[in-house]
């Protein structure tokens, strides 16, 4: 992990959530899960303890992916880092719509686009599904799984909203560590 004396240059950030940006296909825990290897496992700027924090802390106000790659630039350098890192990774998806856009909007009534189109789907599911077993993989013991599983239930058939899933995690959470501390 960098040291405050061994700071990462905001032209480093740049570069890495531009390339984040450009390849990071598939939604946000496809996202989340590149934005975790480049930074956490290859250049090792966070550890995975930090990383998951912030991801957490992400969970919160909207675009999850977006908002992780801002917490790694605040991490790493504060605001300008953040900020940095947020313009960086929105920049590629935003010229790359706005490409797009301009393409369908003149070409949208042709049968070889909306079926290109419904052929992207299913590469979409599978970059999530990758993503989700990698991330599974670094759940260790009983508990967790079960927190998961039961979010997992409650979110898919009960259409519980992700917001309160993480407040009852949290609740259990705090309740748990208190009910440890007591005991202890």
């Amino acid at each position: 992990m960098e040291t405050t004396g061994n700071r990462v240059s905001l032209g480093e950030i740049f570069r890495t959530f531009l390339i984040i940006g450009v390849t990071g296909f598939g939604g946000g825990m496809a996202v989340v899960a590149l934005v975790e290897r480049v930074c956490v496992h290859d250049k090792e700027w966070l550890s995975h303890e930090e990383f998951m924090h912030g991801l957490a802390f992400g969970q919160f106000l909207g675009p999850f992916s977006l908002n992780s790659c801002t917490f790694v630039g605040c991490t790493l350098r504060g605001r300008i880092g953040g900020t940095v890192a947020a313009f960086a990774f929105i920049l590629p998806s935003f010229l790359i719509v706005s490409f797009l856009s301009l393409l369908y909007f003149r070409y949208h009534e042709l049968p070889e686009l909306q079926s290109a189109l419904q052929g992207t789907n299913p590469v979409i599911i599978a970059l999530i599904l990758v993503a989700a077993i990698g991330m599974g993989r670094k759940i260790r013991g009983v508990e967790p799984w079960a927190i998961a599983l039961l979010t997992f239930g409650l979110a898919a058939f009960f259409q519980v909203n992700g917001l309160a899933l993480l407040a009852l995690t949290a609740f259990w959470s705090l309740a748990r560590a208190r009910f440890r501390q007591v005991h202890h």
